[in-house]
């Protein structure tokens, strides 16, 4: 991936696991996921935790609310939570890798001493989280607090040991509820959808006393065959201290192939075939990671380039905010964004806008202050 930087003070939208916590909040009218009903006892959850950029999706609309976390992936929410600090060492694992997505975050939670291996050097990053450990390991995050509380569960002697205390802790701070009456299930995989409530609870109870800030991580993705859509899209990104990333064609276009007023050119060939796809070399690493997308392209033929539709098929944009830019000489947008949100589902398309080449950085940046969405361009 070209020109990746990191965006710092971001909160991701991944899921961690943990129980439902009767929390009261307003009616939920649209959760905008396809598998979480409205009317269901922890759509409240699901949709603070969206909106505030704590959990996302599954991809294809879903939420997958019954489903599990692995370790790995909780081990991330928290290293994102705390704002990706910078760790060196090796996390002593075996079955850890470096460069991966999750191998800062989990040598983050190890040192921390939020999270353990099983013993013979084994993390377990595709085990699921169990319901007590993923209350141990929020419990631990919170500081590790003493607590008494006056519940009393049936299966109380399947808890181990080491989380009696995150239990009570947990109970007593109205961040974990039982599994079922009577019962905390305390060796069963935590849901998605139990985890988005023990979220929601922590971040209103007890970790700040304060909402999340809710600033959303933004990628900046730009197609630019003459360099004239490039900068701009650096504007964004400078200001932002966004990630960026190039669409690259696999196959570099030419002076000739950028010849419109030759019907047999590579681009007159592209543009006059909606099915034309052409190959991009490279790929964005973790796309799940984003909630807002900035994509600039040059006006081909009234249009976008064609290969900006083979990148937008590459990934799957569900719950993602996206915000088209062009440059041009003299059209405008026009139609060339609508015609793209057909490939994509369950995106937040916002209206684009146009600019002429060697616009300036201080009309992009009042632009994208100007669209409200929860980050500031400086």
């Amino acid at each position: 991936m070209r020109n990746l930087r990191r965006l710092t003070a971001v909160m991701l939208a991944l899921a961690i696991v943990l129980a439902f916590s009767a929390t009261a909040f307003a009616a939920v009218e649209d959760t905008g996921y396809s598998d979480v009903d409205a009317n269901s006892p922890y759509a409240e959850a699901i949709l603070y935790c969206r909106e505030h950029h704590l959990m996302g999706g599954v991809g294809g609309g879903r939420f997958d609310p019954d489903g599990p976390l692995t370790r790995a992936a909780l081990a991330t929410v928290l290293y994102r939570m705390e704002g990706e600090p910078t760790v060196t060492g090796d996390d002593g694992f075996t079955d850890t890798d470096e460069g991966m997505w999750y191998s800062d975050a989990v040598l983050w939670a190890s040192q921390r001493k939020l999270m353990g291996g099983y013993g013979g050097g084994i993390f377990g990053t595709e085990d699921p989280v169990t319901r007590q450990d993923m209350t141990t390991t929020l419990w631990r995050y919170a500081g590790s607090h003493s607590a008494e509380s006056t519940n009393v569960f049936e299966d109380e002697d399947a808890i181990s040991t080491y989380a009696v205390t995150a239990v009570d802790w947990a109970s007593a701070n109205d961040i974990v509820a039982p599994a079922s009456e009577g019962r905390f299930a305390p060796r069963e995989n935590a849901s998605r959808a139990q985890i988005a409530a023990a979220l929601m609870n922590f971040c209103l109870n007890v970790q700040t006393g304060q909402e999340p800030s809710g600033e959303a991580k933004v990628l900046v993705v730009y197609f630019s065959a003459t360099n004239t859509t490039k900068p701009l899209a650096e504007y964004i990104a400078d200001g932002l201290g966004a990630d960026i990333y190039e669409i690259v064609p696999a196959t570099p276009y030419t002076s000739a192939d950028l010849n419109y007023g030759n019907s047999s050119s590579r681009t007159s060939i592209e543009m006059n075939d909606p099915n034309a796809r052409p190959a991009i070399s490279g790929s964005v690493n973790n796309i799940e990671q984003y909630d807002v997308i900035f994509l600039g392209y040059p006006i081909w033929w009234g249009q976008a380039p064609r290969i900006i539709s083979t990148f937008l098929e590459s990934y799957d944009f569900s719950g993602k905010t996206i915000v088209p830019f062009c440059t041009s000489g003299s059209s405008g947008i026009g139609s060339s964004a609508t015609n793209l949100h057909s490939l994509t589902s369950g995106a937040n398309w916002l209206d684009g806008r146009r600019f002429g080449g060697g616009t300036s950085r201080g009309t992009m940046i009042e632009w994208v202050n100007s669209l409200e969405l929860g980050v500031t361009a400086e």
